[in-house]
C-alpha cells in the first residue's frame, strides 16, 4: 500500500486559489474513481473535485472555509501499489465548529486489552450540570423544554457524551422534577459560532466593497400603482396557458428600458481605478434573488429586446436556476443595473446596497392600501415607495430625482409604457 496526494488543479481563467467549501468524504472513507471529493469556491465559480483513482482517505488538505493556492494538497489517499506522498500524514484540519444541533464525535479511545464495562441504565434524574457547562441537546428538544419550562441543565443526558435525548426529557417530566416556581425563564448565555464560508463570504466581501468605494445616496418616491395593479390583474385573467404570471417587476424592467433610453448615465459601469464610465446601450437587468445559499443576482440580458411577457419568463426561468443552485456563471454576471424587492416583506423604505460597479439599483417596497386625496375627496389607492441608490461620484442628485420622477410617471399610467412617441 502507498499513499498518494490529490492536489487542487487549476480551474483556469487565472484563478490562483480557491475556497474549500464542502467535503464530501471524511477521514476514513473509501472512494471510487470520479466519486466527487470535495466543492471548492473561485471568484468565479463553485467547482466539485473527482477522484482520479481508487483509495481510502488518510488526511485532509484543509477544512471547511480554508483558502487552498492551485497545486496545493487538497487531500490524501492510501492506494495499492506504490503512492507519490511521504509516509507523514499530512496536518489535519481543525474540525468545524459544532453547532447546538450536534453532539462531539470523537472519544477517548479505550485500552484494547481491558474489557468493556458491563452495561449500565444511568439515572435521567440527577443535580443539575456544573456551572458553565453547556447541555447537549437538538433544536427539537430545546424547543419542548422551553415549552414545558424545563431548564436542560437539570437534566441528565444519556446520549453521546452526554447528549439529552427525548427519551430523558420526558423521564425527568414523568419524575416530578419540572422546573421549579420563578426558574421557567433562565438567562441563556450560549453563544454558537457559525464561519462564514463559500458564497455568505463572498457576499458579504463584495457589499463590503460596494459600501467601501461607491459614495452611496438614497432617493425615495411614493408611486400610485393602483391602475398598474389592475392591469396586471386583467392581462394574467386573459393569459393564455403557458404563459408566465405577471408581477409587478416585468412592468417595472419595462419601464427601466423606456427610462434608461433619456438617462443613460445610470445604465452604465463605472471602473473606479481607471476614472471610466462604461455607458451601455444593452439593458441587462440584474434581478435579486434570495436563495438557500444567500443573495444572487441573476441578469435578463437585453431587456430592450424583450417584451413584457419574455421579460417574465426570463426572470422566472433565472430565479429558479439561481434557487436550484444551476445557474451558471454568463447567467449571474454583466448586469448594468438592477432591480431589487422583498416582495410583501418589503417594508416602507429601504437602502439598497449598489451592485457595484453599477451606479444605480432600483428597490421595490411593500404596496399598502391608503386613502388618497384627489382634490375633491379622499379615496383608497394602492401605494408602493420605489427605494433607489446611486454612486454619487458619477450621478447628481438631480438626475437621480429625474431618473425616478420618470419611471414613477409610466407606472401610474401603465398604458404609457407601450405606447411609442
Amino acid at each position: 500500500m502507498g499513499l498518494r496526494s490529490i492536489r487542487l488543479p487549476d480551474v483556469g481563467e487565472g484563478v490562483a486559489e480557491a475556497e474549500v467549501v464542502e467535503w464530501h468524504v471524511k477521514v476514513g472513507d473509501h472512494v471510487r474513481e470520479d466519486q466527487t471529493l470535495a466543492a471548492v469556491m473561485t471568484d468565479k465559480a463553485t467547482v466539485e473535485i473527482p477522484a482520479p483513482f481508487d483509495g481510502t482517505v488518510v488526511a485532509l488538505g484543509a477544512e471547511v472555509g480554508g483558502m487552498l493556492s492551485v497545486g496545493a494538497e487538497l487531500l490524501r489517499l492510501e492506494v495499492a501499489g506504490e503512492g507519490d506522498a511521504e509516509a507523514a500524514p499530512a496536518p489535519k484540519p481543525q474540525p468545524r465548529a459544532e453547532s447546538k444541533a450536534e453532539a462531539p464525535r470523537s472519544h477517548p479511545a479505550e485500552p484494547e486489552d481491558e474489557p468493556p464495562p458491563p452495561m449500565r441504565t444511568p439515572s435521567r434524574l440527577g443535580p443539575p450540570r456544573p456551572a458553565g457547562e453547556k447541555p447537549i441537546a437538538s433544536p427539537a428538544l430545546r424547543r419542548r423544554a422551553r415549552e414545558a419550562g424545563v431548564d436542560l441543565r437539570q437534566v441528565r443526558g444519556t446520549g453521546p457524551a452526554g447528549r439529552i435525548e427525548h427519551a430523558d426529557l420526558d423521564a425527568f417530566l414523568r419524575g416530578g422534577a419540572a422546573a421549579p416556581a420563578g426558574a421557567r425563564r433562565i438567562a441563556n448565555t450560549t453563544v454558537e459560532e457559525i464561519k462564514v464560508i463559500g458564497l455568505r463570504r463572498r457576499i458579504a466581501q463584495k457589499m463590503a466593497e460596494s459600501k467601501r468605494r461607491a459614495a452611496h445616496f438614497s432617493y425615495v418616491e411614493e408611486i400610485d400603482v393602483t391602475s398598474l395593479e389592475d392591469l396586471r390583474a386583467h392581462l394574467n385573467a386573459q393569459a393564455a396557458d403557458g404563459k408566465p404570471k405577471l408581477t409587478l417587476l416585468p412592468f417595472l424592467m419595462q419601464a427601466l428600458v423606456r427610462t434608461v433610453a433619456d438617462f443613460p448615465q445610470m445604465n452604465a459601469l463605472y471602473d473606479d481605478d481607471a476614472e471610466i464610465v462604461h455607458r451601455h446601450g444593452g439593458v441587462h437587468i440584474g434581478i435579486a434573488t434570495q436563495t438557500a445559499s444567500g443573495l444572487m443576482v441573476p441578469v435578463v440580458r437585453h431587456a430592450e429586446a424583450r417584451d413584457l411577457w419574455d421579460c417574465a419568463a426570463e426572470m422566472q426561468r433565472l430565479a429558479e436556476a439561481a434557487r436550484a443552485g444551476q445557474a451558471g456563471r454568463e447567467e449571474l454576471s454583466g448586469s448594468t443595473i438592477t432591480i431589487t424587492s422583498l416582495g410583501p416583506l418589503g417594508g416602507i423604505v429601504t437602502t439598497p446596497v449598489l451592485n457595484r460597479p453599477e451606479v444605480a439599483i432600483i428597490g421595490v417596497n411593500r404596496q399598502v392600501v391608503r386613502p388618497h386625496w384627489t382634490g375633491a375627496q379622499f379615496v383608497p389607492r394602492k401605494m408602493m415607495n420605489l427605494s433607489s441608490s446611486f454612486d454619487h461620484r458619477v450621478v447628481d442628485g438631480y438626475d437621480a430625482a429625474q431618473f425616478v420622477q420618470r419611471i414613477k410617471s409610466l407606472l401610474e399610467a401603465p398604458a404609457t409604457i407601450f405606447i411609442e412617441v
